[in-house]
């Protein structure tokens, strides 16, 4: 067989892949159904504001590092990191006010925000992440770093995490934080980072409170100098100087055969797009179903399955500076537990959600024109399954307006000059995020691992997959591991072409 890689899809996971692959000798082309690379890493620019679509920052700086060393290429991107890493204001409706917590990477600092309400902080918080970091060091490189080529190379592989990381495998992550902490604002703080797995803490395996020791001790939390899209167009340069044509406006939709054998994928037009090998940056669970027709991953398989949160989104440009806001901000009510545990499945009101406010012009102010702030607004919602009409959400984006407004004595809607909405069915249509689900599958204990739709497909041996539904998970740092994983699996089934 030959070496020419088509890649379906354009987001981090794919973009990195395509230079892997072609930094072993193949010849690599990208097709993308948007008219512009990064798929969720995307930017908008509107009235003369540019807005980071997504991701916002990013954590576990390293892994790229890594990837900048396997593909030789020095990164084409600034990164800093942040310090404060964010602030929580957590509504009171005895005083009317917000608790508002800075929270820095210094834990002496940490142990002034939470004196009053955490007695002995600075030895929990020690002991809790000497756990974690024990857990990280446990798990990232036998179960995240790994690929599975079978049932039998899982079960060695957590046959040798220690068996005191067992009990985390079964217990939420909310009463794994409990065991060390006592006040519920310290607890829905550190439990915030599950959010960034498309989840609550209360659905979500201890296991992944490891993330507290990345975000606070291990590496932190970064952001791009010039904006997050800054990573998509140092790749593409990349992409660029490798040779790698990439063709836009281009929507994969079916697939061509002949016997058992893959011959190509075929465009909206009936274009068909042959290759030697395939790779599929979409999400890797829909793909199989949407377009192989799976019936193992129909729309009622697929509908039982675990995903995370779908987006709403809105993008705000504001005249005036907005001194009420750091850079990154989450906002919380006094319903925690309830609002966590019921929102997803449409089991709350949103007329008064939680949500999280990026404000890009405080680092790069070149984002909003003079004398101005550009909003990025991300509020958690139900996703298509359980809330099917959205024709009520620029309503709960006034709600959201009006509630930011009052919190940080701020008349937003008197100085907005610029206002754009996007609802989970946007999303869905835009970037074929099944039902609108903004990170893909989830994380339960059944979606991890061996369990995660595989990076190499079950009936073609000619097409791989990489991206947030197949291993390892979501988020921009897993992106960057499943294109290494990925391009593993090739060099593993068909070697590099030198050799």
């Amino acid at each position: 067989m030959g070496k020419n890689v088509l890649i379906i899809g354009s987001g981090l996971g794919g973009l990195t892949t395509a230079l892997r692959l072609a930094k072993a000798g193949y010849s690599v082309k990208i097709v993308e159904k948007h008219s512009s690379p990064g798929g969720r890493l995307n930017q908008l620019k509107k009235d003369g504001f540019t807005f980071d679509m997504a991701p916002t920052f990013f954590s576990m700086t390293y892994e790229f590092t890594t990837f900048g060393k396997d593909t030789g290429i020095r990164l084409p991107f600034e990164f800093y990191p942040l310090n404060p890493l964010y602030t929580v204001r957590i509504f009171d409706p005895k005083s009317g006010k917000d608790r508002k917590y800075t929270i820095y990477k210094e834990l002496d600092k940490l142990a002034k925000e939470f004196a009053s309400i955490e007695p002995d902080f600075d030895q929990k918080v020690k002991r809790y992440l000497k756990e974690t970091g024990r857990l990280f060091d446990d798990t990232i490189d036998r179960v995240v770093r790994r690929n599975f080529y079978d049932a039998i190379s899982f079960g060695t592989s957590l046959a040798g995490v220690p068996v005191r990381q067992a009990p985390k495998m079964v217990r939420t992550f909310w009463q794994e934080i409990s065991r060390y902490f006592d006040s519920d604002d310290v607890k829905m703080i550190f439990s915030l980072v599950s959010f960034f797995l498309g989840a609550t803490p209360f659905n979500t395996m201890a296991v992944y409170t490891l993330l507290n020791y990345v975000e606070l001790e291990h590496d932190g939390y970064y952001n791009v100098k010039g904006g997050m899209y800054k990573i998509v167009e140092g790749l593409m340069n990349e992409i660029e100087k490798a040779g790698i044509e990439v063709t836009f406006n281009t929507e994969i939709i079916g697939k061509a055969t002949e016997g058992n054998s893959l011959q190509g994928f075929i465009d909206t037009s009936g274009r068909l797009w042959e290759a030697d090998l395939f790779v599929a940056n979409a999400d890797a669970a829909a793909f199989r179903g949407q377009v192989l027709q799976r019936q193992k991953f129909s729309p009622g398989k697929l509908d039982k399955m675990q995903w995370t949160m779908a987006p709403l989104t809105l993008y705000l440009g504001v005249k005036g500076k907005i001194e009420g806001l750091d850079h990154h901000n989450y906002f919380l009510g006094d319903n925690f537990k309830d609002y966590s545990s019921k929102i997803f499945s449409n089991g709350m009101s949103l007329k008064q959600p939680y949500y999280y406010v990026n404000v890009t012009s405080r680092h790069n102010p070149e984002a909003a024109p003079e004398g101005h702030e550009n909003l990025f607004i991300l509020v958690p919602v139900p996703d298509l399954r359980f809330k099917p009409d959205w024709s009520d959400a620029e309503e709960i984006a006034d709600n959201v307006i009006q509630d930011l407004s009052q919190r940080v004595g701020f008349d937003i809607p008197k100085h907005m000059v610029s206002r754009t909405v996007l609802a989970p069915p946007h999303w869905e249509k835009m970037l074929n995020l099944y039902r609108g689900s903004g990170l893909g599958l989830g994380h339960s204990l059944r979606q991890i691992g061996y369990w995660r739709p595989k990076n190499k497909d079950e009936k073609y041996n000619n097409l791989f997959y990489v991206g947030s539904s197949t291993v390892p998970g979501t988020g921009l740092p897993m992106a960057v591991i499943s294109s290494k994983l990925c391009a593993e699996r090739i060099l593993h089934d068909y070697g590099s072409v030198s050799e």
